[in-house]
């Protein structure tokens, strides 16, 4: 196992991990900003306000979502284990 395998393998990690929770993140933002809008609007300061919306938002976009982040899951676990008899054999 050479040094460019393993830089390789921690960036399409990394690039997984970002696909992965990106879309939820963005969508917790997402809804965090227009709350915080909103509450500066009215000037209601409640932490609960925008703790439940985002939360929502989030648990709908991960339903939503579903599917599609563990068909990039598991594309990433299949194309890492697979790999694994090459590289092994290459010692």
């Amino acid at each position: 196992m050479d040094s460019q395998y393993v830089v390789d393998l921690g960036r399409e990690a990394i690039w997984t991990a970002l696909l992965v929770g990106g879309p939820v993140l963005l969508a917790g933002m997402l809804v965090g900003l227009v709350v915080g809008l909103l509450q500066a609007l009215t000037q209601v300061q409640e932490q609960s306000v925008s703790f439940v919306p985002k939360l929502l938002a989030m648990f709908l976009t991960v339903s939503f979502l579903l599917p599609w982040l563990l068909a990039r899951m598991m594309e990433y676990c299949t194309d890492l284990i697979s790999s694994i008899p090459k590289h092994l054999s290459g010692l």
